[in-house]
């Protein structure tokens, strides 16, 4: 038996989710993608939480509406905000899946003590979900957190790769906070388009923690376990953003690995 032949629904504020669809892609390559970028109101790092759990849950119906059998919230600030409201939507009739509970999982187990950091949106870090998830699955692990903004709309506009990004880079990277780590989270699904020059920084000496492989492997899980894993066929993938412009159909290909094409769909008209 094949399985379950409706797409896998996956959201983030921008574009920078296409790394877990790719991911997801890699994962899964018989099951069908429907992928929403909420370009029209990025970041959702420096929105208030009503409007990201607004935003979060209107995309949440419309993937519903797609016949989607399962919704991936690929966005840390809408995982530590909205999850909750995103399950309210659609938890009842397919699982939903976000970026945070597998990573902090991952980390619990891998790291048995030592000290964690997490690089974030401002929305991220201010609900201190990292920290607090992982102080419940490994109260032996001391977490500190750092909101870095100017990240977002750097990679958003591929803008990274260069010596003035990893200067902003160096320049988060260095703050008393983050010395001396174990491992550093990269708590926004934009970020591990800079993990190389994250490496750079720390010259390898720092466990540097990508969440789109093992939230696309716990997405596999999930699926398989509720067996409405597809596995047979050739995957269809759908992409639309809520605002189209030239620097993100661009992007995407950095993003995705491969040119895509997006579709303009507002939610909110």
């Amino acid at each position: 038996m094949s399985g379950d032949k409706r797409p896998i629904g996956i959201f983030d504020s921008g574009i920078g989710g296409l790394t877990v669809a790719a991911a997801i892609a890699r994962a899964m390559p018989h099951e069908d993608i429907v992928y929403f970028g909420d370009t029209a109101h990025l970041p959702y790092g420096e929105k208030s939480p009503e409007a990201i759990r607004s935003f979060s849950t209107g995309i949440a119906r419309f993937l519903i509406d797609q016949n989607c059998k399962a919704i991936v919230i690929a966005c840390n600030t809408a995982s530590a905000i909205a999850a909750a409201s995103v399950r309210q939507v659609a938890g009842k009739i397919i699982p939903v899946i976000n970026v945070i509970d597998p990573t902090v999982a991952h980390v619990a187990e891998h790291f048995k003590k030592g000290k964690i950091g997490v690089i974030a949106t401002k929305a991220t870090v201010n609900s201190r979900s990292y920290a607090k998830r992982i102080a419940k699955e490994n109260p032996a692990l001391q977490v500190t957190m750092l909101a870095t903004p100017l990240l977002v709309g750097m990679v958003e506009e591929g803008f990274f790769s260069n010596n003035i990004s990893q200067a902003i880079i160096d320049s988060y990277l260095s703050k008393p906070n983050l010395k001396e780590l174990d491992g550093l989270i990269l708590g926004c699904t934009h970020f591990p388009l800079i993990r190389k020059e994250v490496e750079r920084f720390y010259k390898n000496s720092v466990e540097v923690i990508d969440s789109t492989e093992i939230v696309a492997r716990h997405t596999h899980h999930i699926l398989e376990r509720r067996g409405i894993l597809n596995t047979q066929g050739r995957a269809s993938h759908r992409f639309y953003v809520s605002d189209l412009t030239a620097s993100f159909a661009e992007s995407t290909a950095i993003f995705f690995g491969k040119k895509i094409k997006l579709e303009r769909k507002n939610l909110w008209d």
